[in-house]
């Protein structure tokens, strides 16, 4: 008997959610996605240090000898998310997803200038943009920038995203692509109600993805939806035949381990639920209708903080790397600085709900797989050249 993920891949497009190159060679999606919180994780195995090596260098002669870090580091980083872009399209058919800097996400005109010079490199590496998605967060400002893109035949992935009317003002602004969060919106619900678990059906992110996808699918929009962050097997089983879903590695080996017959549940031929009525946006309903929705307001400013720490994190982290290579001083409490950046309540650790990074990133730093982040894991997971300075 097929897999769960050959099943599933036979009617949803099936994404990584990852920057590791191997796991994506092994899995073979037809696309992937990464972000800074990702490339971070990515960049702490052996096998990228060469890369980010090489990006910092040639960012130094690109800026001059001259330029404070900081320019470096901001070029090195753009250059290093479209060298594992680049890396991706080699494997994957399909498109890559480059995320646009968080800390913009309510700069219209910041984010377009940003996006066009990411595609920029992309095409300067001979890859048309047709394959490229930018990330912007889903924020009023962030879906104005994807409508102007949009026109100038850059395609977007917006994401942060909670609700119905986020999804509907991307649909309408001509976006390509949303990718609305399941985990988080199931992680807020947990919380606020103090219950453990949900059933599949009942679980609050996928019944937001579902209503998104029948609203579509009902009014014609041609915004491709993309299920993201998901906790659990079930929430994906319960999302199959969604246009697309991004998938963490672990998830995927886990459906191509599991045997069994997988039902479509969503299908755009048998749409079982009501879509409601059709929504009217625009940028005061929109500013009112997202007060209204404690969960997305929420979520949607504790995803944007949690993004920018991660390029932050980064930021740090090729600082410091970039020092080495210079031969300069090593930044001793660079671990120290990040993990306080996410010990909101200063206990010494870092709970999955403080950390507002990504997930994949959590579980990776969380060696010891008890659901919490402590100092010593943080400064293992940056490694070896955050602790030469310790040494």
């Amino acid at each position: 008997m097929a897999s769960l993920l050959d099943q599933l891949s036979a009617m949803t497009t099936v994404v990584a959610d990852t920057g590791d190159l191997e796991a994506i060679r092994r899995l073979t999606p037809r696309e992937a996605t990464t972000n800074p919180s990702l490339i971070l994780a990515a960049a702490q195995l052996p096998d990228y240090q060469e890369l980010i090596d090489a990006t910092l260098q040639q960012s130094r002669q690109v800026i001059g000898a001259a330029a404070p870090a900081e320019e470096v580091i901001s070029e090195a980083i753009d250059e290093l998310a479209v060298r594992f872009g680049e890396e991706i399209l080699k494997v994957v058919p399909g498109r890559v997803s480059t995320e646009v800097d968080a800390r913009l996400s309510y700069d219209t005109d910041a984010t377009i200038s940003k996006a066009r010079r990411i595609v920029g490199r992309y095409e300067a590496a001979g890859l048309d943009r047709a394959r490229v998605l930018i990330k912007i967060a889903s924020t009023w400002e962030g879906i104005k920038a994807a409508e102007v893109l949009e026109r100038e035949g850059i395609h977007c992935n917006l994401t942060l995203l909670f609700n119905l009317v986020q999804a509907v003002a991307c649909a309408e602004a001509g976006v390509t692509l949303i990718s609305p969060f399941v985990g988080r919106i199931l992680d807020w619900h947990k919380k606020r109600t103090g219950r453990q678990s949900y059933p599949g059906p009942e679980d609050p992110g996928v019944c937001s993805v579902t209503r998104i996808f029948t609203y579509f699918k009902t009014f014609g929009h041609q915004t491709q939806v993309m299920g993201a962050s998901f906790r659990n097997m079930e929430e994906i089983v319960e999302l199959a035949g969604c246009d697309l879903l991004t998938i963490a590695p672990k998830f995927l080996d886990q459906l191509g381990r599991t045997e069994g017959v997988l039902a479509r549940k969503l299908d755009p031929a048998n749409l079982t639920d009501s879509p409601g009525a059709r929504l009217q946006v625009n940028d005061r309903s929109f500013a009112d209708l997202m007060a209204e929705d404690a969960m997305a307001s929420e979520k949607l400013d504790e995803g944007i903080r949690g993004f920018s720490k991660a390029i932050e994190a980064l930021e740090a982290q090729l600082g410091h790397r970039l020092a080495v290579l210079e031969g300069e001083a090593a930044f001793a409490h660079a671990a120290q600085e990040i993990f306080l950046l996410n010990d909101l309540d200063g206990d010494g650790t870092i709970t999955r709900e403080e950390w507002l990074g990504t997930d994949a990133v959590f579980d990776a730093l969380d060696t010891d797989h008890d659901g919490c982040l402590k100092p010593e894991e943080i400064r293992s997971a940056l490694g070896a050249p955050l602790a030469l300075s310790a040494g």
